[in-house]
């Protein structure tokens, strides 16, 4: 069941990021007169308009810097600058905007997602930013993703918060729907925050994801999900969100086409 004010999939998203196709463009629409049964269920139990999900603009918090390196980028969040090396090998160790949107919306929301001294766990961590201002929050950081990510994710995690006055996080190799239960068993590992930003872009790991997502939240858990929406098969995986987790969107980054939900 979904909470909120509006269906889930609008008519339109005004505002896209550059190099979009023309099937991109169109994605929601089509999905949305030909396949979406989950806008119907969000409209029959529309809450009042506080319920509604808040209108924001990914804000600039990258600061230029004159620099040697084309691949470090600067940042400020919650009073520290965070410098985060990327790749241009991987698509995990780039910079994407649901990272960008996530970790703006934590810093202006703290009162409302508290995560100090709160264990959290980042899946497809990527360049590791999120985790980076989790820990700055006052987080226990679990980072992961594949293998060939995890060296750029220890490295930039490290750099920006070793000699610091945090919980020292964890960077951990985590392939969605493999060896979950042996690598993190269910008696051992709950998470109080499970975060993910961008995760859905491959579609072959749709699947695996979903049943990620699935075995790390359990009761009281609480998933924040960023996305760049691109295309039907992104809302195809949101409406089995929907059908599994009681799910709410939180925020809307139009001019980005990025979406915030928890679950």
């Amino acid at each position: 069941m979904i909470s909120a004010q509006q269906p889930l999939f609008p008519n339109k998203i005004q505002g896209v990021m550059d190099c979009q196709t023309e099937e991109e463009e169109t994605a929601e629409e089509q999905y949305n007169s030909e396949n979406c049964t989950c806008s119907s269920k969000c409209a029959s139990t529309a809450q009042s308009d506080s319920d509604s999900p808040v209108t924001l603009k990914i804000l600039q918090n990258w600061v230029p810097r004159v620099s040697h390196y084309f691949d470090k980028e600067h940042y400020t969040y919650v009073g520290h600058q965070i410098i985060i090396q990327e790749s241009i090998e991987h698509f995990g160790a780039v910079v994407w905007p649901g990272a960008l949107a996530l970790s703006q919306y934590l810093e202006s929301n703290q009162e409302q997602f508290n995560l100090k001294d709160k264990k959290v766990l980042e899946i497809g961590a990527g360049t590791g930013l999120v985790s980076i201002v989790a820990c700055i929050l006052g987080a226990y950081v679990t980072a992961t993703d594949l293998p060939e990510v995890l060296e750029n994710l220890s490295y930039n995690i490290s750099r920006n918060t070793q000699n610091k006055n945090m919980h020292k996080p964890e960077v951990r190799k985590l392939v969605w729907g493999e060896g979950l239960n042996e690598d993190f068993p269910a008696s051992t590992y709950h998470y109080d925050f499970i975060l993910a930003t961008d995760v859905v872009y491959y579609h072959a790991a749709l699947d695996p994801l979903l049943a990620t997502m699935v075995y790390f939240c359990k009761p009281g858990t609480v998933l924040l999900w960023a996305n760049k929406f691109r295309f039907s098969t992104d809302y195809e995986f949101l409406e089995k969100l929907c059908n599994i987790f009681n799910t709410t969107i939180l925020a809307e980054f139009p001019e980005s086409n990025v979406k915030l939900l928890k679950a």
